[in-house]
């Protein structure tokens, strides 16, 4: 239930306005000044101000700064008489929620304060969700509440304070660098360097030198010693991002380091001693490229000594909604004065669900971005996305799969009780939002749960 601040001067104004927001189910508190007013908001959670303009001391427009500066968001609605229009005007233009005229009706008043907690339920939901992905559903900088997400999350807590190599693996933009992170600012060598290389960006000869260093006149150009990554990332760790492109000449040298701990810079003739621990990346099957003899056996049971399989995003879809708000929360941060962004759509989050998402997440927060660029408002549009993306996302129904003497009744069943548990897996079988979800209302998915007989347990 939520609570309303009433501010009046006039003992009695407050004590009508209460009696008719109770009668609509709030909850009602009352002030007759502003320094009144701030000793409420200290101790009680308000969901809304309504307050008068002209009191003495410490008037509509004062205290309307005073809140913001307390809460931005929190909704303040003022009430003014006639000859003082240009006050409320100011005073919507310093952040209040909108302006009623006295005397005014009380459905005038209801439809005002309505809209006002609805726009508050959708930022304290927004909250909760940073919230929880703050601290639930998050590793460092990985988000994720799916249960695959969860197991990563666990995996990485046991690898991490161990010395053995790590072999990740995942598609592209599935974040296997930020495992990869989370794995040496969670162990023992935090303190240490963390160094990526990737293996794919480089030529061999180049990427050698990169890796290993290369010792003053070793090749033309060479017009100095350089230490490589390896002794960069000496005590600390070393990312080998991409590691199935590395030729196989250099997974011998790899192999070499990883058995002795030593290596010669190109051009050098003298080892160079390590403490580095591995950490490898490929959005490859390595197993396979084994198989092919692409990869040498021996190289990938030295790294694979500790495995993780980072999922994408098209498997673990109840993430979507967490990863959404999060990029949402973090661009807004970014461009505090650019943008009022702070939510999407139900058709937006529709669309985001039915994508296959090949660039994984990587590729959803390049649309957010984009997205938050391009809207004139506080919530995404359906009109703010790529066309391509909402092309794709918002295709026709496939229905080469059903066989051409499929009956329509069965058939509509199928399809109804299959976006039914999709909905439900995606929201974390949080019902009203499922109901939100498939545009209809809660006690109608309710009774269709029962008809098709779903389990709904967490």
């Amino acid at each position: 239930m939520e609570t309303i601040l009433i501010v009046d001067d006039e003992k009695n104004y407050p004590l009508i306005l209460s009696a008719v927001l109770e009668e609509e189910g709030f909850e009602t508190l009352t002030a007759n000044s502003g320094p009144e007013t701030l000793d409420i908001l200290g101790q009680a959670e308000v969901d809304l101000v309504l307050t008068d303009m002209k009191m003495p001391g410490m008037d509509g427009i004062e205290l309307l700064e005073r809140i913001k500066g307390r809460d931005p968001e929190l909704p303040v609605i003022m009430m003014t008489a006639h000859g003082t229009v240009d006050k409320a005007v100011e005073a919507m233009q310093k952040g209040a929620y909108s302006y009623i005229l006295k005397p005014f009706d009380n459905e005038r008043m209801i439809l005002y304060v309505n809209k006002a907690i609805e726009m508050y339920r959708v930022v304290k939901e927004n909250r909760r969700l940073r919230n929880q992905v703050k601290s639930l559903y998050r590793f460092d900088n990985i988000i994720g509440k799916s249960r695959a997400m969860q197991d990563v999350f666990e995996t990485i807590r046991k690898v991490a304070p161990a010395s053995a190599t790590v072999l990740i693996e995942g598609e592209n933009g599935t974040g296997k660098e930020l495992v990869a992170k989370s794995i040496h600012y969670n162990s023992p060598r935090r303190d240490k360097p963390f160094v990526a290389v990737n293996c794919s960006a480089l030529a061999e000869t180049l990427l050698e030198s990169e890796l290993f260093g290369h010792e003053k006149g070793a090749f033309t150009g060479a017009i100095a010693m350089k230490k490589g990554r390896f002794e960069m990332a000496d005590s600390g760790t070393l990312f080998l991002d991409e590691i199935g492109e590395l030729s196989l000449n250099l997974q011998v040298k790899l192999l070499r380091v990883l058995q002795e701990r030593t290596f010669e810079r190109v051009g050098g003739t003298k080892p160079v001693a390590v403490d580095v621990r591995i950490i490898a990346a490929t959005n490859k099957h390595i197993q396979r490229e084994v198989s092919k003899g692409n990869f040498r056996e021996d190289l990938y049971y030295r790294l694979d000594v500790l495995h993780l399989v980072i999922p994408p995003l098209r498997e673990r879809k109840e993430d979507i909604r967490l990863l959404m708000e999060h990029f949402i929360g973090k661009y807004a941060e970014e461009r505090k004065n650019e943008t009022s962004v702070s939510g999407a759509t139900q058709a937006v989050e529709r669309l985001l669900y039915d994508y296959s998402w090949p660039g994984n997440v990587r590729e959803l927060e390049n649309i957010i971005e984009r997205a938050m660029i391009l809207c004139p408002g506080d919530r995404i549009n359906v009109s703010d996305l790529p066309k391509n993306f909402t092309n794709q996302a918002g295709g026709t129904l496939h229905i080469e799969g059903i066989p051409v003497n499929a009956k329509l009744n069965e058939t509509l069943v199928m399809v109804e009780k299959s976006m039914i548990q999709r909905a439900l897996k995606v929201t974390g079988n949080v019902q009203a939002r499922a109901a939100e979800l498939l545009g209809i209302g809660k006690s109608g998915l309710n009774q269709k749960i029962k008809k098709f007989k779903l389990d709904t347990e967490n």
